[in-house]
């Protein structure tokens, strides 16, 4: 809500709004946002999984990038791991790394970061 007028701003206005160049926000194709059960339901899937990319101490790297992006080519589901040599605090790293790889950000829970990327062609996980 604007708080001089009174007027609601939409989510995609309110996007452009909070946009800059240096930090662009990125508004996914057809699900913007999970909401409540879907976190709850994938929180579940991920419970089970192993880390498949570990950050470490250079941080949030094309390195690292692209092993995300190859670990999406897998699953659309995925478990990151922030070593403790991670630059970057675990509440900065998760959102950073979702924006960066046009993910949603289900969890922070401990050092890891729970990513869900929906396959565009054919996807595996159906949400609720």
């Amino acid at each position: 809500m604007n708080r001089e007028t009174g007027e609601v701003m939409r989510l995609r206005d309110r996007h452009r709004f909070l946009s800059t160049p240096e930090n662009p926000i990125v508004i996914l194709g057809s699900v913007s946002e999970l909401i409540g059960k879907q976190r709850r339901f994938l929180r579940g899937l991920g419970n089970r999984l192993k880390p498949t990319v570990k950050v470490g101490k250079e941080g949030v790297s094309t390195e690292v990038l692209r092993s995300i992006e190859e670990a999406y080519a897998n699953q659309e589901l995925i478990k990151i791991k922030l070593e403790r040599s991670c630059p970057l605090d675990r509440k900065e790293a998760g959102p950073l790394l979702a924006r960066k790889t046009s993910s949603h950000l289900v969890q922070i829970l401990g050092q890891s970061v729970l990513l869900f990327r929906p396959d565009e062609e054919d996807p595996s996980i159906q949400l609720p």
